[in-house]
């Protein structure tokens, strides 16, 4: 027996196929999909006050299963394993994600597929509950109240100096965002959080040389 012979049969024997039935099969990507299902669902339901990627939740399910078929398929044959390897070394996938919470779920679907394929579907099972409580717990805690937008145009530049106290008496944080001054005529661009908006928008119509006033919502991240 030649020194290639003896390695290639010591390298199979090492990496020996695992005996996958039918059943067995069809037990772990049941599983599996019925998991990749409930993620769907709590996306779905962590997501319902966000932008909601329909497209995005579904693929949830698929990459589930996918990849517990493929984890399959490498321990079943090892020439199959490495053929998989080159295959997948050549994906590229330019989807950029932005959300970090849409990260979360994506490698959570990809993590039960795999550990479902490994054959330790109690592990995906006690990761998903897990994963559930924490999800829930810390979407359900209240935030800060994300800061307004306020938009002044006023005919003269002396007019920024009452707008600035008007803000001071009547919003718990101002910081100017943006100041415009262009022949004459002022832009004030101004991040606040006030509890009476409808108030504060009057007050600052009602000051001399302010021409209009506009309050807009602010989806960003919470500055103070």
């Amino acid at each position: 027996m030649s020194f290639n012979e003896i390695f290639k049969k010591s390298f199979l024997d090492g990496y020996a196929s695992a005996e996958l039935t039918v059943t067995s099969i069809a037990a772990c990507l049941l599983i599996t999909a019925l998991l990749g299902v409930y993620i769907f669902v709590a996306y779905r339901i962590i997501c319902r006050k966000e932008f909601f990627n329909k497209n995005f939740s579904i693929s949830l399910i698929a990459v589930s299963v996918t990849t517990a078929a493929i984890i399959l398929a490498v321990q079943s044959n090892v020439v199959i394993s490495l053929g998989m390897v080159g295959a997948l070394s050549i994906v590229r996938f330019r989807t950029a994600i932005k959300d970090p919470l849409d990260l979360v779920f994506l490698f959570w679907a990809i993590s039960v597929g795999i550990i479902c394929g490994a054959g330790l579907a109690v592990i995906a099972v006690a990761v998903t509950a897990i994963l559930s409580v924490l999800l829930w717990v810390f979407n359900a805690l209240p935030v800060g109240k994300a800061p307004v937008i306020l938009l002044v145009t006023a005919g003269n530049y002396e007019a920024e100096s009452q707008v600035m106290d008007t803000l001071t008496k009547r919003c718990s944080k101002s910081s100017v965002k943006s100041r415009s001054l262009s022949g004459g005529q002022l832009d004030l661009t101004v991040e606040i959080r006030c509890d009476d908006e409808q108030g504060l928008g009057r007050a600052l119509v009602e000051l001399n040389g302010v021409e209009s006033v506009s309050i807009l919502a602010h989806d960003g991240e919470v500055t103070f």
